[in-house]
């Protein structure tokens, strides 16, 4: 049997980021000076799905690293309400695979039209969010056939952060994208765990996944894919919110997804989890390995970088998500009700 596209794809992401990385240096020395010049006093994210989830991760390395505010763009606001936003000192960075959604094109050109200082990071660099914007970072996916995005999401992390590495001069993140696709090839080592561990969740109907800093973005990337792959009611949560309330619904056996980091998020990200494995729930544990009582362990390599460490994560997620669909009987290609290409306006 032919492995699924959405695993092939992931698959192909060391090689997506080794060109990535080898190609964008001028392009993104050309934009980080730009963005020098016009010194914006803020950022603002315009993204729907997955491209929203990269963009979440994109805002902690943003602000982590520089400083720099970020929020979420509601599009609602414009396309809907007919409202222009007030953005002549903002940095907008607008992140998709197809560049086609309407409300996304629509708002940053309007944005665009306000005086932002626009950037897209896209894989169709002839889309209409290509010509709205004033600078495009292409993402050099490659034609992506899967519905569920994989390789093309991880390679809007690594756009991202080869963009906030060129701004705050970070020779270490550099280096570390520069290694990034060895260190991928590794850690998609752990397939056959995925594929083993699978089964365990074979009957599962909810889930819930946490992470935090960083690795919130990946978190509802997780449960994103768990939930268009599998049907799997899938709920992302920071690690340091889901005691607030949400850890009511913990029993024994309850199913957590979680995502485990090397930065300072660590240590309190552990801290949690032993205490909801104390109340019952069965970790899942993938990324670094931590002193908690997890069951289920997909442990990946260290990129060198906590920003990097994050693509990392997510790949091993992806393996996850496609063989525990697999585990169910079903097509991890062919969600129903689905498909790749979502226009909103």
């Amino acid at each position: 049997m032919t492995d699924p596209l959405m695993l092939r794809e992931t698959r192909e992401a060391p090689n997506v980021i080794e060109r990535q990385t080898r190609e964008h240096a001028p392009l993104l020395s050309e934009l980080a000076r730009e963005i020098a010049r016009r010194a914006p006093l803020f950022a603002v994210t315009v993204a729907r799905g997955s491209s929203d989830h990269a963009a979440l991760v994109a805002k902690y390395a943003l602000e982590v690293a520089l400083g720099l505010p970020v929020a979420s763009a509601t599009p609602s606001v414009h396309t809907l309400y007919g409202r222009t936003l007030k953005l002549d000192r903002a940095l907008v960075l607008a992140v998709s695979q197809s560049g086609e959604s309407p409300d996304v094109v629509e708002t940053v050109a309007s944005a665009r039209a306000a005086g932002a200082l626009t950037v897209a990071l896209v894989n169709r660099e002839d889309s209409p969010l290509a010509r709205a914007a004033e600078f495009v970072l292409p993402l050099m996916a490659g034609e992506e056939r899967a519905v569920a995005a994989t390789k093309s999401y991880l390679a809007s992390l690594t756009a991202a952060f080869g963009l906030v590495a060129a701004l705050a001069e970070d020779a270490a993140l550099s280096q570390a994208l520069t290694r990034l696709p060895d260190v991928l090839r590794s850690a998609l080592e752990v397939e056959s765990v995925a594929r083993d561990r699978a089964e365990r969740y074979r009957y599962a109907e909810t889930m819930v996944v946490l992470g935090r800093g960083l690795h919130f973005g990946v978190a509802h990337e997780s449960a994103l894919k768990l939930k268009e792959t599998s049907g799997l009611m899938a709920e992302a949560y920071s690690a340091a919110e889901f005691s607030h309330g949400p850890v009511r619904v913990v029993e024994a056996g309850f199913p957590i997804l979680a995502l485990s980091s090397r930065d300072e998020a660590a240590a309190s990200t552990a801290a949690t989890l032993r205490d909801l494995a104390g109340k019952g729930a069965e970790l899942v544990l993938i990324g670094a390995d931590a002193d908690v009582p997890a069951p289920v362990r997909l442990l990946t390599p260290p990129s060198g970088h906590a920003f990097t460490d994050t693509v990392v994560t997510a790949a091993a997620v992806y393996l996850l998500a496609g063989h525990l669909a697999l585990a169910r009987g079903l097509d991890p290609d062919a969600p129903p009700s689905l498909r790749k290409v979502t226009l909103t306006r």
